[in-house]
């Protein structure tokens, strides 16, 4: 039963958050809001709110474990979708059509919050302010560094929509699809916490693989769409950038656990969750910065996205 709730669960958020997007965008083009504002801040949230529905949920449960590893887990995720939309598409050779300039600095950004992440965990007895980890500061702070000097892109998002919605229906849709992932985001969460318990299964593994993948599928719709519309920097850049907006989440999260800094709370399993980011993300930068050549076959160009899906499935396995 638990598993039913679980899974079920995990469909409507999915479903729920791809209305998110949908209606997101709707807002994004038939509002005075600037492009910028709506992008990065209600798309993105669009995206994001199951992860932070659900990690909010596991504080007020008091189990941490999943909450941080719902975030960590879900950027891994994130990176596997890029992956292996990557293998499956190899004939597009995605890394070798995109604007590495502008993706690189948040592939390194994403890298340097992980090694904070991992920094924070090795380290006994975390000092914080006003009960929340110095590392949050430090992450928030490179943040809004880091969206002040990005470049920002010039391409303009294409229609995706199949079916044209007004404003109103659109801000309305959006309340109602934010609402019914709240619900369930949080079902989703408890029924975790219960799996854990009822099956043995390490809390971490549930938050980092389990309820991270399910809270992820919304960004594999956007992948997907992205690649429709043959906008591979948007495909590239919306894995990228909501990795970047799931570490804010994270800060959120440890300002309401109010027991102290919750990375000084959590297993140190979570580590090996991290350095399996750190290691993918090293993949993609790499995928991001080397030269483009047209010579390689389409399985020997797929080779690093194999990498960082191997990894993903090792230390999984590993974990579990």
């Amino acid at each position: 039963m638990l598993f039913l709730i679980f899974f079920i669960a995990a469909i409507v958020v999915v479903i729920s958050a791809i209305y998110l997007n949908r209606f997101g965008d709707v807002i994004s083009k038939k509002s005075s809001l600037s492009g910028a504002v709506v992008g990065t801040f209600l798309i993105a949230g669009a995206t994001s709110l199951p992860e932070l529905t659900t990690s909010l949920t596991a504080v007020f449960i008091d189990n941490p474990d999943i909450a941080v590893g719902n975030m960590i887990g879900s950027n891994v995720f994130n990176l596997l979708i890029l992956a292996t939309v990557d293998i499956f598409y190899r004939k597009r050779r995605l890394f070798q059509r995109i604007n590495h300039k502008e993706n690189v600095p948040s592939a390194v950004i994403g890298l340097v919050f992980l090694t904070i992440l991992i920094v924070s965990i090795l380290i006994p007895g975390t000092r914080s302010l006003f009960n929340i980890g110095l590392e949050m500061f430090l992450i928030v702070a490179i943040y809004i560094v880091a969206v002040k000097m990005m470049p920002s892109g010039e391409e303009e998002a294409e229609e995706v929509l199949e079916k044209d919605y007004s404003l109103r229906t659109g801000v309305i849709g959006f309340i109602i699809a934010a609402a019914i992932v709240f619900v369930f985001g949080s079902v989703l969460s408890i029924s975790g916490d219960r799996l854990a318990q009822a099956t043995g299964m390490d809390s971490s593994f549930v938050g980092s693989f389990l309820i991270a993948a399910s809270t992820s599928l919304p960004e594999l719709v956007a992948v997907l769409a992205a690649f429709r519309l043959a906008n591979y920097n948007m495909a590239i850049g919306s894995i990228l950038g909501s990795n970047l907006f799931n570490m804010q989440l994270l800060v959120v999260t440890d300002v309401l656990y109010r027991k102290g800094p919750i990375m000084a709370s959590i297993g140190t399993s979570h580590i090996f969750t991290a350095i399996l980011g750190v290691l993918m993300t090293l993949v993609i930068i790499y995928l991001l910065a080397k030269p483009r050549t047209s010579v390689q076959s389409q399985w020997r160009y797929a080779v690093p996205s194999l990498i960082i899906t191997f990894l993903y499935f090792i230390i999984t396995i590993a974990i579990y």
